[in-house]
């Protein structure tokens, strides 16, 4: 190999490891900043779904699998409805000539639709609790938790 051929080549491999480095430093920012909106993966004293499933007898957990979705998918044009008032009252507050009273309006439909959908999944849940053991009623009445995903603990410890 040349000289000229030896500087090429560590050239090209200098600037292969800056953008594998930055790419990597890329990554690790985003997960980062990933991690601080969601909060942690799992909260200590509040276990997610999927930890109280695992600890269900497979039989029970399958029931309350399906009764849980089946009351999911009753509630979701309540949440739905939710969801798309909220997002016009966030257009329209945004926009040049938003008027507060139909902003706030807005909001109070996308309120009234969340809470009617939070009532009619629980209305189709309770049942349930009334066929499970103790043990098991216990596991699963952290899911009455009215707080959603997002309500988790926020930095200085204030909550939504």
């Amino acid at each position: 190999m040349t000289n000229r051929t030896l500087k090429i080549a560590l050239a090209v491999s200098v600037a292969l490891n800056v953008f594998g480095l930055a790419g990597g430093v890329a990554a690790w920012v985003t997960r980062e900043k990933v991690e601080q909106r969601t909060g942690p993966p799992s909260q200590p004293g509040r276990p997610g779904f999927r930890q109280i499933m695992d600890g269900l007898d497979p039989a029970v957990r399958d029931r309350v699998r399906t009764t849980f979705r089946t009351a999911a998918q009753a509630a979701r044009p309540d949440f739905q409805a939710s969801r798309e008032a909220r997002q016009a009252a966030i257009a329209l507050a945004a926009s040049p000539n938003g008027d507060p009273a139909q902003v706030a309006a807005l909001l109070d439909q996308s309120r009234a639709a969340e809470i009617r959908g939070r009532e009619r999944m629980e209305r189709d849940v309770i049942p349930l609790f009334a066929t499970l053991s103790a043990a098991d009623r216990q596991s699963l009445s952290v899911l009455l938790n009215k707080r959603s995903r997002s309500d988790g603990p926020r930095e200085g410890g204030e909550k939504k």
